[in-house]
Parts: C-alpha cells; structure tokens; sequence
C-alpha cells in the first residue's frame, strides 16, 4: 500500500539486552513492508562490545536510515525515551523495545490507521508473548479497540500494549513526554496523553511478539516496581482520572503479587492480570 505519511520508528537499549535478541528487533524493523523513513536508536550508556557490534552492522548496512544517539551514561528509560521524541523528524513515532520481534506489515498496518483517521494521537495492536527459554508461544495480550473501551480500561490498567506504542510526535511533547526517573513509565504516558484529550485507537491483530524472561515476573513483585504502580494510580484518583475502586483493586492485586511465593507470581499473572 501506497502511504503519504513517513514515520520515525524509536528504540533505546542498554548494557543488559541480549545482543541476539536485539539483532532480532532490528532485523525485524529494517524489513518491514513500510520502511521507516529513519530509525532513531538511543543507547542508554556504555553498552557491551557485542551490542555496538550489532549496531555497527546495521550502521554500515543503512547508513542514511539508522541514527544511532551514544549517551555517556545511563539515564533510565523515560529520559531515553523523551531524547529519542526529541531527536525523531518525523511527526509520527512508532516504538519498540529491543528485544522484541515486529511483525513485517506492523508499521504498514499502524501507519494506514493514522492515515485514515487525522484526529488519531495514539495507537497500538495486540502482541504474542512468547518463552525467551523455548520460543514457544504463551498468551496473546489482547487490548481495547476503541477509544471509549480504553479510556475506561485505562482507569485501571494499561490499554496500550508498550511495545506496539506509535504517537504524534507534538502531542507527546506538549504533555512534557514520559516521567523520568520513574518505574511505570509507561502506563503515566498512555493515562496522561488520554487525560490530555489524545484519542487512541488498537489493532485487533497480532503485530509483535513479546519476550517473556523470570525477570518479567520478577519484577511484577518486586517492592520499587510494587510502589511505582501504586503511585501511578494514585496520581490518576487524585486527578479524577479514574474512581476508588479504580484505584484499590488493581493495587490490591499488585501487593498480592508482591506478597505471595514467586512460584505463584506467573500463574496469578496468566490468569488474571494479564
């Protein structure tokens, strides 16, 4: 399909990222159908020999595409995130993590959504979670379609899928982007961009699968990341995003999750917070 809209696609990693599963994502960015008309990489400090190899291959490879931002140390994910809006031309924006694999028609699809609705902010797709230890597929995360149905999820959890996220470039910008210096990132953005009055709109298809590592679960339960979320729905209640019971259930499930032996952690999350 024929599109009048360019796109910047935006990815920061760090030390700690495989450098396999990373040569993975680009791979996948570089091949889709769409090709973005840059690709804006932030390298959250010093990486590893084999992560800048690994970019190095695709620097030769598309040497006018590929923008590669070194950063001289680590910044945390928001302030990575809000240097690469900074950096992107374009005033489409779709991200990515760097160990996730995105469909080839992935940036097609969500491009032709902007496309066919200009009051479109912000968007997303349902994703594949898949074992990083086997490969084998274990859930499709599946999210709200229209903007009414995530406006009232998002009262209590997200209802974009992260990894799938494409924004306007000025809209996320007039909102001061992502909160820096903070866990749940991520779901701050989606719920301030909607109270902001952006309209959002997700794919009911598959159009990235997932890695889902132990530190996935890990992290659900551990006590920074337990607070983060508390906090982040709290901001929300007080700001009359959302009501009480908005605020206490998900919290309540939260401390479950903390609380409770970690050989239970991915079987509550399989079953009901996903």
């Amino acid at each position: 399909m024929e599109h009048f809209i360019k796109y910047s696609m935006l990815i920061s990693v760090y030390v700690k990222e495989k450098p396999k599963y990373f040569d993975e994502c680009l791979n996948s960015v570089f091949s889709q159908t769409y090709p973005a008309d840059e690709v804006v990489l932030v390298c959250d400090g010093k990486l590893t020999k084999e992560l800048y190899s690994v970019i190095e291959k695709y620097q030769k490879e598309y040497p006018n595409v590929f923008k590669p931002i070194f950063l001289e140390h680590n910044v945390g994910t928001g302030r990575a995130a809000n240097i690469g809006i900074d950096a992107c031309q374009n005033e489409l924006i779709i991200k990515t993590d760097s160990d996730d694999i995105s469909h080839l028609d992935r940036c097609d699809k969500q491009v032709s959504m902007f496309e066919s609705d200009t009051s479109l902010t912000m968007a997303g797709s349902y994703i594949q979670e898949f074992s990083s230890e086997t490969g084998e597929p274990i859930a499709i995360k599946k999210v709200p379609l229209q903007h009414e149905q995530i406006l009232k999820y998002a009262r209590r959890r997200n209802p974009i899928n992260n990894p799938t996220i494409a924004i306007k470039k000025s809209f996320a910008q007039s909102i001061g982007g992502f909160k820096e210096n903070a866990r749940c990132e991520d779901y701050n953005f989606v719920c301030r961009m909607l109270m902001a009055g952006a309209k959002a709109s997700n794919i009911g298809e598959v159009l990235l699968d997932y890695r889902v590592t132990q530190d996935n679960y890990n992290r659900r339960r551990n006590w920074r990341n337990t607070k983060s979320f508390i906090q982040v729905r709290w901001t929300n209640f007080k700001c009359g995003f959302c009501n009480l019971l908005d605020f206490l259930i998900p919290c309540t499930m939260q401390l479950i999750m903390f609380i409770l032996p970690q050989s239970l952690t991915g079987f509550l999350y399989k079953k009901f917070l996903r």
